[in-house]
């Protein structure tokens, strides 16, 4: 590693430098350890379709500055990386690829669409993790796993036929969540509501005896093509004497009955519904209690099939537009009201979702979820922030079976196969060939494969070589902190609960970690439709990952959404700028010297301050990391380093530095390199790269700072008396920088200061430091002085400090500047006025542009108040 520094901080050239440098001393690989405490993060694996987004920088950057913490903490600390298969998006890229080349998965078969989708997973999966690279992510990339690797999907399968045998897997027709454009089922988890525009149709379905109609109202009226009954409230007086009746269905002519149930809330709308079991999963219910007959009319792709008599071969929305015309005319119509309501889309494609009766593969969950949610209300899972709970709570409490099969070809294939002689479902953990029942060989797999969650659902067991019972599993396992967004409760975090108590009888993890999303620096969510969306790999051409990193945990706390912008960048990349300088000013006086990396034996005042100051946040940084208070811990050590060590003691320490007392310039020293390379501990988690950089640079201990120990706080070099002084002594200097730069006297104007103190004593050690740093001629402390008339005084809670005017200012034409200043600034501030005075302008001017004129009127009155005051002190 260089020991010198470039003249500027380029990222561009340290990044890739340092992660190879990382990479070959295998410091991200993570071994079971008997002398260590394992710290285990699995990561939330991203899809082989993905590249890196922010919501993946934010997500990857807390788990890293986790992970390099526990690692410099002393733990065999492993954040195991992999990647999700994806089914659905991948298969979604591959079928569209094959689309431009003319192709179809029926034309090429299952086997030649697999080998399609492996070539594609090798050519595009690893790109993301290429990204995460950039980033600075210090996974075990030695441990790298797939979803569909032979480890991942043995433990697949061997869950699947567990469940089965225990029945709590079972196949069944229910009503599911159909993704036309997909053209599979999806879980209720993966169904986002959107508010949209619609429409309430209400209708006249008439009774068949011909005494009348009964009135109901329906947002989708395609679907009355499958109605089976209509439904009332079995209390409700109005249509008590109707129950047992029976209607005739408009446009298709069939009598259906009028039931009476619970489900029907009275008070809304007329009190009466449409119940088509086959096409919503509350009137599945509904004709589940009452023996209802459930009727399809709708096909795979959302197109009418073959039960919707003349409406067969239509689209779902071109039927309900014939329909509705159908039904104005035959008179069944009685009017439309418009409305806004939640509409439930696929949350891959957004394509409005159709509920739908089907056969499809289930997981009971109610057996499931009760000790998922004990574990929790037990304290045996933690969530970060605690409000979290209530979302999981509700979410479980309130849980339906799991949809676990999809009509896909690329994921795991469900390990069921069926006789066709004697009808007999095998599940077995090995390809079945021959029917236990019957002998037959005649058998053929079941054509689903199954929902990507579930096989995600087993990451944090599977990927340490679960079933098995490996040395890896016994030594990382429970994991310890799961980071995720708060959006991916239900997709993965509740199944990942569930499936390592039932399967490993034990908790997956012991804190779950929610963060918020990233937006705009408008708050709204980043997305394509509104073209806001931000690509991390470009901030990192541009800035560097060190800067992009520190944006995104600075301010940020669990649980809330934080907004991006370039600005918040720009500031990170100049804090960067700021170490690097310091670094640099430290080289400039320790090159070529012996200066060891560690503290002289005498520490004065400020070498005390700034120590006791650097264990002080020491110890409140890791305070806040144990509470995952990552933006707090930042902001703290953000104002040590930049306030404290910058632009306090770096001055402070010049002045020895450039003395006569070498061995007081050499004790700077030790306290200047001491400091910054402990501080780049502190702050190498969350700036990795330049941290590195520089440590190396500097003198110190080991071989890298990636695995140098954290920072601990020693009692012995807390010095609060020490910090007391020194705050005294920082008051009174900027008091008198202060009242110099209201006064407009430059730096090199040079006056004399007394100062009055019954403290004499920190005055008096740092008297050097206030001469220089309050650009002072001379320091005099006492507990009283006589200084005449026309001194400019400076109060702080220790001292009051004079300076005689005639040292600071020519009286004579700093009165007449302040005149002039004074009048130009009046007639600004009246020509201000006449304006909001003006009829015609404040009624035809943009209240932008009124609110403006008003801004600058405030700060011109408050102008006009500072220079008359300062004419005051001078007369």
């Amino acid at each position: 590693m260089s020991t010198e520094l470039l003249k500027a901080y380029e990222p561009k050239e340290v990044e890739r430098r340092i992660y190879d440098f990382w990479m070959q001393g295998g410091y991200f690989h993570a071994e079971p350890d008997p002398e260590k405490k394992p710290y285990t993060i699995v990561i939330p694996p991203p899809n082989i379709t993905g590249q890196l987004h922010m919501g993946h920088a934010l997500d990857e950057t807390m788990q890293d500055i986790l992970i390099r913490w526990k690692r410099m903490q002393g733990y065999s600390a492993l954040w195991l990386p992999g990647t999700d298969h994806a089914s659905i998006a991948t298969e979604a890229k591959i079928v569209e690829a094959m689309r431009k080349e003319g192709i179809t998965k029926d034309d090429i078969g299952r086997e030649g669409f697999l080998k399609r989708a492996w070539e594609w997973k090798e050519k595009f999966g690893g790109r993301i993790i290429e990204q995460l690279k950039l980033l600075g992510s210090s996974c075990d990339w030695d441990r790298l796993r797939f979803t569909m690797d032979e480890g991942c999907s043995q433990a697949v399968r061997h869950v699947f036929v567990k469940l089965y045998e225990k029945g709590l897997i079972y196949r069944g027709e229910r009503i599911i969540n159909w993704c036309p454009n997909c053209r599979t089922a999806i879980s209720d988890a993966e169904v986002d509501f959107e508010e949209k525009e619609g429409s309430f149709w209400h209708l006249r379905y008439p009774l068949a005896d011909g005494s009348g109609f009964i009135e109901l109202a329906t947002t989708r009226p395609e679907t009355m093509l499958g109605d089976t009954a209509v439904a009332v409230h079995p209390e409700d007086e109005r249509y008590r004497g109707l129950v047992g009746k029976k209607v005739v269905l408009p446009l298709v002519g069939k009598e259906i009955p009028i039931i009476a149930d619970e489900y029907v809330e009275m008070d809304f709308g007329t009190g009466v519904v449409k119940i088509t079991p086959a096409h919503d999963p509350n009137d599945f219910e509904v004709g589940r209690r009452h023996n209802l007959p459930v009727l399809n009319v709708m096909d795979d792709g959302g197109i009418i099939n073959e039960n919707g008599g003349k409406y067969a071969g239509m689209p779902a929305l071109e039927a309900r537009k014939q329909i509705v015309k159908d039904l104005d005319a035959g008179g069944f119509l009685i009017k439309i009201e418009p409305i806004k309501h939640n509409v439930g889309t696929c949350c891959r494609c957004h394509t409005v979702v159709e509920p739908r009766v089907s056969t499809q593969w289930f997981v009971k969950m109610e057996p499931l979820a009760e000790p998922a949610v004990n574990v929790v209300k037990e304290g045996k899972i933690k969530f970060i922030p605690e409000r979290m709970d209530k979302i999981y709570y509700n979410w479980m409490e309130n849980i339906k079976d799991w949809c676990i099969s999809r009509q896909l070809w690329w994921g795991h294939r469900i390990p069921a196969w069926y006789c066709a002689d004697c009808g007999e479902t095998i599940v077995s953990e090995t390809d079945a060939n021959i029917c236990p029942k019957c002998g037959s060989r005649h058998l053929r797999q079941d054509e689903d494969t199954l929902d990507t969650w579930f096989s995600s659902a087993l990451w944090p067991f599977s990927t340490l070589g679960w079933p098995e019972n490996t040395e890896e599993l016994k030594y990382f396992y429970p994991t310890d902190t799961l980071v995720t967004g708060y959006d991916i409760i239900f997709f993965w975090v509740a199944r990942m609960v569930f499936s390592g108590l039932e399967h490993m009888g034990e908790i997956p993890f012991k804190t779950v970690f929610f963060h918020g999303l990233v937006r705009d620096s408008q708050g709204r969510k980043m997305s394509k439709s509104l073209g806001n969306g931000i690509d991390p790999v470009e901030v990192i051409d541009q800035y560097g990952a060190d800067a992009l990193r520190f944006t995104l945990v600075t301010g940020n706390s669990p649980g809330n959404d934080m907004r991006f912008s370039d600005e918040k960048v720009a500031a990170s990349r100049n804090f960067a700028n700021k170490i690097w300088n310091a670094a640099r000013f430290i080289h400039m006086n320790i090159d070529g010297k012996e200066v060891p990396c560690s503290l002289p034996e005498a520490l004065s005042l400020e070498d005390q301050w700034i120590v006791s100051r650097f264990h002080a946040v020491a110890r409140e940084m890791t305070e806040n990391l144990d509470k995952f208070e990552l933006g707090i811990a930042v902001a703290k050590l953000y104002d040590f380093i930049w306030d404290d060590f910058c632009d306090w003691y770096i001055e402070l320490a010049k002045i020895r530095m450039n003395g006569e007392d070498e061995s007081s310039a050499q004790a700077a020293r030790q306290v200047l390199t001491w400091t910054m390379s402990n501080t780049l501990k502190l702050l190498h988690p969350f700036m990795p790269f330049i941290t590195e950089e520089i440590w190396q640079s500097l003198p110190h201990e080991g071989e890298a700072l990636i695995v140098a120990g954290w920072p601990e706080y020693d009692e012995k070099m807390y010095f609060p008396e020490a910090e007391a002084e020194m705050t005294k002594v920082m008051e009174l200097i900027t008091a008198v920088r202060t009242r110099r730069s209201e006064m407009n006297v430059p730096p090199s104007k040079k006056a004399h200061l007394y100062v009055e103190t019954a403290d004499a004593e920190a005055f008096a050690a740092e008297r050097d430091a206030i001469a220089r740093l309050a650009y002072c001629s001379g320091v005099e402390i006492g507990e009283s002085f006589q200084v005449g008339e026309g001194a400019v005084t400076v109060v702080t809670a220790a001292c009051r400090g004079y300076l005689p005017m005639d040292d600071l200012v020519d009286k004579k034409a700093e009165l007449a500047r302040l005149t002039k200043e004074l009048e130009n600034a009046k007639k600004q501030l009246q020509n201000v006025e006449a304006k909001l005075g003006n009829e015609t302008f404040m009624s035809k001017a943009p209240q932008n542009v009124v609110d403006g004129v008003k801004a600058n009127g405030e700060k011109l009155k408050e102008k006009v108040r500072m220079i008359e005051e300062s004419l005051k002190a001078l007369q």
